[in-house]
């Protein structure tokens, strides 16, 4: 049976209105966040996953409010160490927030976790997805920016940030009975 996987990343929240590292900070919604989430039209689905935090819980609620919400903790986000909550301004004059930049944002956080340890945790996580959804058609994912960029980065082999997205978007793509990926599509899930 071929699936179709939606990846949507959470609604804004008042640290992504601030530009701030917000990985594993587990703060809600903003209200524009919700509101825009609301207005958008997202695909339905047979089975809903989420990170285990709570903007991510949040926006799935909003979206399939008639489901019940399958949390796997492997999804959250990067652990974004001692630049946690903090944002590019704040962080400009940092020697070793310079060393991250420098590396390509490969390096780990200090006090963190780097590209690849973060990647590997939620390969984990979308592995547990596939055998959580394995008789279902319509999957639906709420997770993180990072979270996506991940996943999509080891299946399809691009470059990590070309699988950016803004907060309420994401991606979809099919899993064919044979176990290839294919048919990415960004999706902006319009008003």
């Amino acid at each position: 049976m071929e699936k179709t996987i939606t990846l949507i990343r959470h609604g804004i929240t008042p640290g992504n209105l601030e530009k701030r590292y917000i990985g594993i900070t587990d703060e809600p919604l903003a209200t524009e966040g919700e509101s825009e989430i609301q207005s958008r039209h997202y695909p339905d689905a047979d089975i809903v996953f989420s990170s285990p935090l709570i903007r991510c819980k949040q926006t799935a609620s909003i979206i399939y409010p008639d489901h019940k919400i399958k949390v796997i903790h492997e999804l959250r986000e990067t652990n974004f160490g001692r630049f946690e909550g903090k944002n590019y301004l704040e962080l400009s004059e940092d020697s070793e927030y310079k060393d991250w930049i420098e590396s390509g944002g490969e390096a780990a956080f200090p006090g963190g976790e780097s590209r690849a340890e973060a990647n590997k945790r939620i390969m984990e996580g979308f592995n547990k997805l596939l055998i959580l959804s394995k008789d279902c058609k319509n999957i639906s994912v709420i997770v993180h920016g990072g979270t996506i960029m991940g996943i999509l980065s080891q299946l399809f082999d691009g470059e990590y940030y070309s699988y950016h997205v803004e907060n309420g978007e994401g991606y979809t793509f099919d899993l064919s009975s044979n176990g290839l990926y294919h048919g990415l599509r960004t999706r902006s899930f319009l008003r």
